[in-house]
């Protein structure tokens, strides 16, 4: 197997017009934020706005990990309490038919070392979702099929629940001969599976210290891998995904394998192409530590408040150690910042980082 890669600046090819790419992309989350705030009456994120599930529990950092795995945060082992947000990617609040890609965010709390530029507090966020490619290659095509989705916002859910059905259906076949359509999921045709038996994928590259890498978040205990792939039949039950994992979660502990890929080769795998998959053959996935939940109501009124209300995830929260990579990551520092501050204004509620106060 090949030396990983070693980090330099050189890595990203960060093209001129990003900053209006970016300037896009703000105005059309705020078309999707202001729509429905206005329709409903609460502010909520711009994207993954609606949680499944709130969980609380401790990453555990092996010991003894060679020297290419113990970078940043992994760079010593130890505990630290996490928070982990489980979610459906779309920007308002739909009921749970309407089948889309599942995401995971997690807040690694009480973390040592450099900051990111204007990254507050003391915790270390990690964004994924349960497929291992992004659906663009660039924020300025991201922004093209945003701009679509931002026109269906709060419109017809009864229309999105037939798409999806039928969606599901299309994406079943075309996964059946072996295709894999990252769009139609997008859509509304992922399988609607249940998302504590996902494994999750950071899908962009980061800085690992002194290497590169793509982050996931896998299964292993046994009463959630017993739950990989099977799907929620959520008709006639708008919260069919969050009674599921309140369900669950009350009599399983969930332990999660926290999993690190080194990029081995910048051709084959880009730093600037989030629609490339890294093989996992030549940059295989390595555990670095392990997440372990205990049975708890994943629905409990005070976390709910505390984390879905008031706090924020975004990649760009954390350690210098670990700097996002690449254009999408580039383009996702400012419309996070900007989502979570028309939150904290339209609801009135403050948003907290943990550690910022310190």
């Amino acid at each position: 197997m090949r030396a990983p890669v070693r980090y330099t600046p050189d890595v990203e090819d960060v093209k001129p017009d990003e900053g209006r790419t970016i300037e896009g992309l703000n105005e059309t989350f705020d078309t999707i934020l202001k729509t429905v705030a206005q329709d409903s009456g609460h502010a909520v994120r711009s994207v993954h706005a609606k949680a499944h599930g709130i969980l609380e529990g401790v990453l555990r950092i092996d010991e003894s990990l060679p020297f290419e795995l113990a970078q940043g945060l992994f760079a010593k082992a130890g505990e630290h309490k996490v928070i982990m947000r489980l979610s459906t990617n779309a920007g308002d609040i739909l009921p749970d038919a309407v089948s889309l890609p599942r995401g995971l965010a997690l807040k690694v709390l009480n973390v040592d070392g450099e900051r990111l530029p204007d990254a507050e507090g003391t915790t270390q966020n990690f964004i994924m979702v349960n497929g291992k490619v992004f659906q663009a290659p660039t924020a300025e095509k991201f922004l093209g099929s945003l701009k679509l989705l931002a026109g269906t916002t709060d419109r017809a859910e009864g229309l999105k629940v037939v798409a999806s059905t039928v969606l599901r259906g299309v994406n079943k076949a075309l996964t059946a001969v072996g295709i894999e359509s990252p769009t139609l999921g997008s859509l509304g045709g992922a399988p609607n599976v249940n998302p504590l038996g996902e494994t999750y994928y950071s899908v962009t590259p980061f800085r690992y210290g002194d290497y590169i890498a793509k982050f996931s978040v896998a299964p292993v205990a046994p009463g959630l891998t017993a739950l990989t792939g099977t799907e929620i039949d959520a008709s006639g039950r708008p919260n069919a995904i969050r009674e599921t994992v309140q369900s669950e979660m009350e009599g399983i502990e969930g332990v999660w394998e926290f999993r690190v890929q080194l990029c081995r080769d910048l051709e084959r795998q880009p730093v600037e192409d989030p629609t490339v998959e890294w093989d996992e053959e030549e940059a295989p996935f390595q555990r670095v530590g392990l997440i372990t939940v205990r049975p708890q109501d994943s629905w409990e009124a005070g976390r709910v408040q505390a984390v879905d209300e008031e706090m924020r995830f975004g990649v760009w929260t954390g350690l210098a150690a670990h700097r996002p990579l690449g254009n999408i990551n580039r383009a996702r520092n400012a419309p996070y910042k900007h989502s979570a501050e028309f939150r904290q204004q339209f609801n009135r509620c403050p948003i907290h980082e943990p550690g910022a106060g310190r």
